[in-house]
């Protein structure tokens, strides 16, 4: 928060459902996803498996009950995730964040958060482009190339973004 220049945060969200070890802010900052530290070099997540999903929520909840977040939420997480966190959760889960696009458009999981009364976050709204350096997707999996939206967008004289 002193790197944001901030008291507190609006919103905190856990992005993906899997705990990575703890890396000292002097080793890296920010910490990265992988490390080539294997006996055969080949890149791979520090994952911490004595972390549960559980423990993690309940250090966010944490984080409001002392006033440094208003609001928590998470990301990358399906219907049953959701179900599990309202199971134990003593606040409520503001915001779920998800990959969500024309060809993802993720209706039962948008049903369910809005039954549950989860406010849903859209990201790679413009499909996957950012997964195409990760060798995810290629660059005609983005809906800047798609046929039907380049048509759209020339028709109304717009951009396909």
């Amino acid at each position: 928060m002193a790197d944001l220049q901030v008291d507190y945060l609006d919103l905190y969200l856990i992005h993906f459902p899997i705990a990575q070890k703890f890396v000292p802010i002097e080793d890296a900052y920010p910490p990265e996803w992988l490390t080539t530290d294997t006996p055969d070099g080949t890149p791979k997540m520090v994952l911490d498996p004595t972390v549960s999903y559980r423990d993690t929520w309940r250090a966010m909840e944490q984080l409001v009950e002392e006033g440094l977040v208003r609001n928590i939420g998470f990301c990358n997480i399906g219907t049953s995730m959701i179900r599990d966190v309202l199971s134990y959760c003593k606040i409520k889960p503001a915001v779920l964040q998800v990959e969500m696009h024309p060809l993802l458009t993720q209706e039962k999981l948008l049903r369910y958060a809005r039954e549950q009364e989860i406010q849903t976050m859209a990201f790679s709204s413009f499909g996957s482009p950012s997964y195409v350096e990760l060798g995810m997707a290629t660059p005609e999996d983005s809906l800047m190339e798609n046929d039907l939206i380049k048509e759209i967008a020339a028709r109304y004289d717009k951009t396909p973004a």
